[in-house]
């Protein structure tokens, strides 16, 4: 089951457009999501940037490309 935010997700955007590697949407956004910082920011309604990671990390690679 996906996390109920996947589709409004920036991560999956950048995996659709081939800038983030498949691992992170099998691992973080379709396995154990609810265990991932990004996933508790947005229940909690906390601000993250799009291009946090959802282990919380922030990507320089992806700040360029958004």
């Amino acid at each position: 089951m996906d996390c109920k935010w996947y589709k409004l997700c920036s991560i999956k955007k950048f995996y659709e457009k081939g800038i983030l590697d498949k691992k992170w949407v099998e691992i973080h956004c379709k396995a154990d999501w609810g265990s991932r910082a990004r996933y508790h920011l947005e229940e909690n309604d906390k601000p993250h940037t799009d291009y946090m990671l959802p282990d919380g990390t922030i990507s320089e690679k992806l700040k360029n490309k958004y």
